[in-house]
C-alpha cells in the first residue's frame, strides 16, 4: 500500500518541516494552479524538477518516490486515454501533437501528486489541525479532516495485512477472469470494513468520554506564528505565481514536441 505513503507524515528535523503549514499549503496550491495553467511540456518539467531539491532537503525522498511510483498506473491510464482520444480525432493518425499533449497531461498529474505528497509528508496532522483552527475553520471540520489524514494510512496498513493473511491461506488475487478477481477481493473488503466500523466506534466513545463539543470556544496549548522564513517563502511563491501568469499571457513558451515513429 505504498500509494498512501505520500500521505503519512514523516517526523524529521528539516527546514521544510519547520515552515508554517499554512504557507506550505498555499505553496502547494500555487503549484496546483501553475500545473493547471500550462499545457506545454517545458513549464511542467520545470515544476516537477523544482520539487526534487525540496524533497532531498526535507529528507523524505524515499516516501516521495514511493508515492510517485504508486501513481504510475493512473498516469498510464491518463496517457493512454489522451492518446486514444487524440488518435481517433486525428483521422486515426498518431501525430506528434497528440503524443506531446498526452505526455503533458500525464506530467501534470504527476506534478500535482508530487506537490501534495510533499505537503503531507512534511506537515504533521496536529499542525495541520491547528492551522485550520487558526484560519477560523470550524473545529468539527478541522477535526474530521485531520482524523481522515491520520486514519487513511492506518487503514491502508490494515488492508495490506489482510491481503497478506488471505494470500497465506491460498487466496489468488491475480488469476482468473475480471469478475473472479473482483469476487476474490470480498474476503479482504469485509474484514476491512468491519475493522473500520470498529475503529470509528472506539473513536466515538473516546470523543464522548472527553466531552467533545461541550464547549464552543476552545483553547490550544500551542499556536502557530508566521516567521520571517515563512514570509520569504510566501513572497517568493506569490512572485513565481505572478511571473508565471505574465509569461503565460505575454511570452511565447518554447514548444517541446515528441516525435512519432
Amino acid at each position: 500500500m505504498s500509494v498512501f505513503d505520500g500521505l503519512r507524515f514523516k517526523r524529521t528535523s528539516s527546514p521544510v518541516h519547520q515552515i508554517d503549514p499554512r504557507v506550505k499549503f498555499v505553496t502547494s496550491c500555487i503549484i496546483f494552479i501553475l500545473a493547471i495553467m500550462f499545457t506545454e511540456l517545458l513549464p511542467l518539467i520545470v515544476l516537477l524538477s523544482v520539487q526534487i531539491p525540496i524533497v532531498y532537503i526535507a529528507r523524505v525522498s524515499k516516501e516521495w518516490f514511493a508515492s510517485l511510483k504508486s501513481s504510475l498506473l493512473l498516469a498510464i491510464i491518463i496517457f493512454v486515454t489522451n492518446a486514444v482520444v487524440g488518435y481517433m480525432s486525428s483521422d486515426f493518425k498518431l501525430t506528434s501533437s497528440t503524443l506531446t499533449y498526452s505526455v503533458s497531461m500525464t506530467l501534470r498529474f504527476i506534478t500535482l501528486v508530487a506537490s501534495f505528497s510533499i505537503f503531507f509528508l512534511t506537515t504533521s496532522p496536529d499542525d495541520l489541525g491547528l492551522a485550520l483552527e487558526q484560519s477560523h475553520f470550524p473545529y468539527e471540520f478541522s477535526f474530521a479532516f485531520t482524523t481522515a489524514v491520520r486514519f487513511v494510512p492506518v487503514l491502508a496498513n490494515e488492508a495490506q495485512m489482510i491481503i497478506d493473511a488471505q494470500r497465506s491461506r491460498g487466496l489468488e488475487l491475480d488469476k482468473g477472469s475480471f469478475m473472479k478477481r473482483i469476487r476474490n477481493y470480498l474476503p479482504i473488503l469485509i474484514p476491512l470494513i468491519v475493522n473500520a466500523i470498529r475503529r470509528s466506534l472506539e473513536l466515538a466513545e473516546a470523543m464522548e468520554s472527553r466531552a467533545f463539543g461541550a464547549k464552543k470556544t476552545r483553547t490550544s496549548l500551542f499556536s502557530l506564528q508566521i516567521k520571517i522564513r515563512d514570509l520569504l517563502v510566501l513572497i517568493i511563491s506569490l512572485f513565481i505565481l505572478a511571473a508565471s501568469i505574465y509569461v503565460r499571457f505575454n511570452i511565447e513558451i518554447p514548444m517541446i514536441k515528441i516525435p512519432t515513429f
